[in-house]
Order: structure tokens, then C-alpha cells, then sequence
């Protein structure tokens, strides 16, 4: 039995790639007396966090203010302000800074009480302490989130002030320097908003258990299995990423970190074993984005979602489901009509671990996993569901001597917990400036008025313009601030036409994360070519040929809810699952151009509607589509039996 890992050279171009085009890995690698400073602080950040949620949170602007000093001292510390500076120290100015990160949210706390008697009216002191955290809110971003984020909530600050100068519906009375700053770093609608609270209790948890989980060597465990089980098959390590990826994806919150993780051992395998270049990147960059789609964690998004749309956090897991698989399946087909068009085979089985070996080995790495999804199920909230899920890591970790953590281990993972939050918390205080601009302002519904304006009112225009409103939104922005700001300026154009609050956010945040593998700023594809060696623009068209379930199974949950298992029976759900599956198998088989055998230009156009209509929920539809498929079908194996006689 061999197990296949990725060699020093991927490894090392791994963690190049991840630098380059993931802001939050490019830090400052402290040594001596810092290392002890920021190590020290990110404990402590942690064992507040797991203290508060075992003995309850603070008051919500308490606990937030808490959470974001933590974080802005952090990030400072961390993230230096210029590319050309070391990597080694921190710069003087990014210690200043750090200071003041922590001063300005700590001026809240401190003063709490008389904030609260003076109920929103600012002095000169609050002024200036208010307009010096929304600064290092928007520097922090810059840093770990980058440039398209700071740009957008510029953009929303610029708006805040010039309303009396505009025109026609995008008017309004405008706000003044106080009101503004009042408004964000004083009440809990800007800064320390919903976003930022779902950040300082539920995300920070689950990316707790996320570093445990990583710390255990889940990851390397999904790989062997997925390699195991999958390996030998046809175009086996395409098949590996897309697995492997998928089940990275429930604890992952980046797509580029993903690709950078699971990419330096399956790019290489799928290049030795016959794909070229810019499809094995592609296949990386498409499985690894639809690990933001994929519950329970989808990326953080599904807490957030959960508080936006005002449902239970299970109800968003559970309608991601559906669509998560349809995505999965569609890149598995992907890859294997690929395969079979280029006549692609597997590794041999004894070069392959054997699956029993593995689960007998390293299958209780899992069983935290298992249990937090079972809790889930079961009616817990995540911030329970997480802390007995974190605790169960480290449980687990120990019946093997193979596994077991040491108690360094375990305080390494509570520092390694609270850096792997930052990139998240920073994105949550920026997001919660955008909102707070659009509650004071009232853009939200101005921005909906306008794009049912451009749409005539009519639906399916309105998710066309919205689609392209959410991929423009989303390029370069990581998947929780995606979603924030997908769902502010574009769902609510979708909510006003009638769809389903949780069906329009969730088809919002479907586009937004799509813009991973969308040229021309397609993050995860870049990434999966510069592993790869391919061309990034050639690598985001083929990213986005296999990610097709991705463009169109929004619209299909939009029209038809069911999928989200909104108001489904048991017989509609299995229908449109048996459906769906039919038709991702027509559309995968016309974007790679091979079913049976190759594909000619009217079989492709066929395959392509039948698959759509397959998928579109309805009777006829089904019918007809079927009927487009099975034509194919016949078609090409009678094709293929002609050839096959003539060869003989």
C-alpha cells in the first residue's frame, strides 16, 4: 500500500500560491519576545470567546467591542501595511496601530454606561475615538481582505454624505461627520452590527473547532479516503479533488486556501496521469469553491444567513443540501466524461490505500464532525453544538497515540483558532459600515427599485441583472463579506418581486461565491493555475465549464423552492432529486463534449436543453427534456456499436 503525498517542491509552490493570492496567509512570522506577545493575545482571545459562550455573552456592544479590540490588535500585529515590509518584525506604525486598535473599541467599554445614558449623541471625544476605529476598520480590511472590499465600502461612505447631490431616486437628505460616526461606532447598526456579533459568537467557534480539526490531521485523512475510495476509478485523482475538496469544504472557510491545501497533492497526480495543465487546475478551483456552497459551515455564510433571513440555522443548512450536492455531482461528471474523452484511466489499486485501513486507522478523526452535524440536527445551537464539537476534537484526537494531541498542541490550537478568525472578523466589522449606511440611508430598497426598474419588472430579467450585480460584487472578496454584501445590495431586489427571502439569499450568495471561478477575477482558478503551471484565464473558463450547476441551480430554487426543501413533500423532494440528477448529467456531458463517445455540435445543444429542462422542475418539461437525452443516448451508442463493428 502507498500513500500518495504531495513532494517539498508542491508543497513549498503550495504555500507560494496561498501567499499570493490569500491576503490572510501573507503575515509577519514573529520571532522572540512578539512571538510570545501575539501568541499570548490570541490564547486569550480564544478562552474569552470559549468563556462567554459557556457562561453566556456579555451584552451584545460589550461583547463585540471585545471581540473587534482583540482582532484589530491582532491584524496590526499581523498583517504589515506595506508589502515591502518585513516579514520578520512589526513596523513601529503597525504597534501604534495595534495600540489604538485595541484603545478605540475599549473607549466603548469603558465608557458603556455613559454611551448608554447619552443614548446616540456624540461629544468631541467620541467623534474622534468613532472616526479613529472606522479608519483601522477600513486599513484592517485593506490588509487581510484587500482592495474590492475597501473600494465598496468607500464607495458606501462617499454615498452617505453626497445624497442631497444626486439625482432622481438615489437621493437623500444626507448625513453629517456625527450623525455618521454615531451611527457606525456607537450603536450596534454600523461597526458592531449583527455580522460583527454573529462573527463574536458562532463563527469564532466553529473556526475553533475548524484549527482542532485541522490540528488532528482531518485534512490529510479526507485525502487518503478520498483517494482510496475514488482513485482507482476513471480519471481517479480529478475524482479525489472534487471528494476531497467537497469534504474539506464543511470546515474550510477560503476557497483559495482550499485549493492550496488539497491542489499540492491532487494537481500533480492529475497531471501525471494525463489531464492537461489548465483542466486539472480547473477541477481543483471548481471542487474548492463549491466548498463555500457546501454545509454545514459553507464558509460562515450560513450563520449569517441564518440572522439576515430570520430563520433557525438548521433550516439554512438544510436547504443548501440539495443544490451543494447538484454542484458536487455536476464537477464528478465533469471529470469523468472528460476522462473518458481522453481515454484517462486510474492509478493502479496497489498503489492506493486501502479505505478500511484508513477509517481503522484515522477514522475517529471524524466523529467531531459527525456528532457537530448530529447536535445540529438535533435541535442545539451552534454555539453549543460547536463548544462540545471542539471539546470532542481533542477527545478523539487521543484514542489513537497516532493522533493524540499534546497539551502544547492544544494551546497552539486555541492561537492558530483566533488568526484563522481574522480574515472573517475583519470582513463582519467592514460589512456591518455597508449596512449601516444603507439602514440610515434607505439604498437598499433604492437599489432594488433600480434594478426592477432595469428589469421591467419582470422576473427573470431581475435574476439575470441580479446574477451579474452578485458575480461583479463578489470578485476578490472572501465568502463571508460576499455574502454581506451580496445580500444588502442585490437580494432584496428579489425579495420584492416575490421570491422566498431564504431562496433570493441564497441564490445571491451562490453568485457572489461563483465569482471564485469566474474570469476575469477569478481568485481559486488563479490559484489552481499557478499550481497547475496553466494559463489563468484558460484554467477560470474550464473552472467555470464544470461549475455550470452553479449558474444555473439558483434559478431553478428561485422558481421552484422545493429544492431548498422549502414546503416539499417526500415525493416532490425525490422527484426533483432523480430529475436534477438526470439533467446535471445532460449538462456536465455538453460542457465537456463527450457522453459515450464524443459529442457533435447538435448532440451538445441537445444534451445542454434536455439537461435544463430535466432540472427545471414540471411534468413536460421532464418529459421533454428525457426525451432530448435519451435521443442522444441512442444515438451515440448506436454510433458507437457501428464503429466497434467496423473496427472488428
Amino acid at each position: 500500500m502507498m500513500f500518495i503525498m504531495p513532494d517539498k517542491k508542491h508543497e513549498e509552490l503550495a504555500k507560494e500560491v496561498l501567499k499570493k493570492y490569500d491576503k490572510e496567509s501573507d503575515v509577519i512570522e514573529h520571532k522572540g519576545f512578539m512571538a510570545k506577545v501575539v501568541a499570548v493575545l490570541a490564547i486569550a482571545f480564544s478562552l474569552f470567546q470559549i468563556y462567554t459562550a459557556v457562561f453566556g455573552v456579555l451584552d451584545a456592544q460589550l461583547q463585540r467591542a471585545v471581540h473587534l479590540g482583540f482582532g484589530l490588535t491582532l491584524v496590526y500585529l499581523l498583517f504589515p501595511m506595506r508589502k515591502a515590509w518585513s516579514r520578520e518584525k512589526a513596523h513601529v506604525v503597525d504597534v501604534v496601530l495595534a495600540i489604538l486598535g485595541a484603545g478605540a473599541p475599549a473607549y466603548i467599554i469603558f465608557a458603556y454606561r455613559s454611551l448608554v445614558m447619552r443614548a446616540g449623541t456624540v461629544n468631541s471625544l467620541d467623534l474622534v475615538v468613532g472616526l479613529i476605529g472606522i479608519v483601522l476598520v477600513i486599513e484592517a480590511t485593506r490588509r487581510v481582505v484587500g482592495m474590492p472590499m475597501v473600494c465598496v465600502v468607500l464607495f458606501f461612505l462617499a454615498y452617505a454624505f453626497a445624497g442631497p447631490y444626486l439625482p432622481g431616486v438615489l437621493a437623500h437628505r444626507g448625513l453629517n461627520l456625527d450623525q455618521l460616526v454615531s451611527h457606525l461606532f456607537f450603536t450596534t447598526e454600523g461597526v458592531f452590527g449583527i455580522p460583527l456579533g454573529v462573527s463574536s459568537t458562532f463563527i469564532f467557534l466553529f473556526i475553533l473547532f475548524g484549527a482542532y480539526l485541522e490540528s488532528t490531521g482531518l485534512g490529510k485523512f479526507f485525502i487518503d479516503l478520498a483517494n482510496a475510495v475514488a482513485g482507482w476509478a476513471r480519471g481517479g485523482p480529478a475524482k479525489v479533488a472534487v471528494l476531497s475538496s467537497g469534504l474539506m469544504g464543511t470546515v474550510s472557510g477560503s476557497s483559495v486556501a482550499n485549493v492550496a491545501g488539497t491542489g499540492a497533492f491532487t494537481i500533480p497526480m492529475m497531471k501525471k496521469l494525463g489531464y492537461e495543465r489548465d483542466f486539472a487546475g480547473a477541477v481543483e478551483a471548481a471542487a474548492s469553491t463549491g466548498g463555500q456552497l457546501m454545509p454545514p459551515v459553507m464558509g460562515a455564510a450560513a450563520f449569517l444567513m441564518a440572522e439576515f433571513v430570520g430563520v433557525p440555522y438548521f433550516d439554512v443548512v438544510k436547504a443548501a443540501t440539495i443544490p451543494a450536492l447538484l454542484y458536487f455531482l455536476g464537477i464528478w461528471l465533469g471529470v469523468h466524461f472528460e476522462a473518458r474523452r481522453s481515454n484517462l484511466k486510474g492509478v493502479p489499486r496497489s498503489e492506493l490505500p486501502k479505505p478500511w485501513e484508513i477509517l481503522k486507522e484515522r477514522g475517529h478523526l471524524a466523529i467531531p464532525l459527525i456528532v457537530i452535524i448530529y447536535l445540529l440536527v438535533s435541535g442545539f445551537t451552534p454555539m453549543r453544538a460547536a463548544l462540545w464539537a471542539i471539546v470532542l476534537a481533542i477527545a478523539a484526537s487521543s484514542l489513537r497515540k497516532s493522533t493524540r494531541m499534546k497539551p502544547v498542541e492544544i494551546v497552539r490550537g486555541l492561537e492558530n483558532g483566533a488568526r484563522n478568525v481574522l480574515g472573517v472578523l475583519v470582513a463582519c466589522a467592514s460589512a456591518g459600515i455597508i449596512i449601516g449606511v444603507v439602514t440610515k440611508t434607505g439604498v437598499g430598497l433604492k437599489l432594488a427599485s433600480a434594478l426592477l426598474d432595469l428589469s421591467g419588472g419582470m422576473l427573470l430579467p431581475t435574476m439575470f441583472f441580479t446574477m451579474i450585480t452578485s458575480i461583479i460584487l463578489g470578485m476578490g472578496v472572501p465568502t463571508t463579506a460576499n455574502y454581506v454584501i451580496t445580500s444588502t445590495i442585490a437580494a432584496p431586489a428579489l425579495v420584492q418581486m416575490g421570491v422566498p427571502v431564504l431562496a433570493a439569499h441564497m441564490f445571491v450568495f451562490y453568485f457572489g461565491i461563483i465569482a471564485d471561478v469566474t474570469p476575469p477575477v477569478a481568485l481559486a482558478a488563479f490559484a489552481g493555475s499557478a499550481i497547475s503551471g496553466g494559463k489563468p484565464l484558460k484554467t477560470g473558463i474550464n473552472a467555470s465549464k464544470l461549475a455550470i450547476a452553479a449558474f444555473i441551480i439558483p434559478y431553478i430554487f428561485v422558481l421552484s423552492p422545493v429544492v431548498l426543501m422549502i414546503d416539499a413533500t417526500p415525493i416532490s423532494l425525490i422527484t426533483v432529486l432523480v430529475t436534477s440528477v438526470i439533467g446535471m448529467v445532460g449538462l456536465s456531458a455538453s460542457m465537456i463534449g463527450c457522453l459515450v463517445k464524443p459529442l457533435n455540435g447538435l448532440e451538445r445543444v441537445m444534451l445542454f436543453v434536455g439537461g435544463l429542462l430535466m432540472i427545471q422542475p414540471g411534468l413536460v418539461t421532464d418529459l421533454v427534456g428525457f426525451l432530448l437525452l435519451a435521443s442522444v443516448l441512442f444515438f451515440q451508442q448506436r454510433r458507437s456499436k457501428a464503429e466497434a463493428s467496423s473496427l472488428g
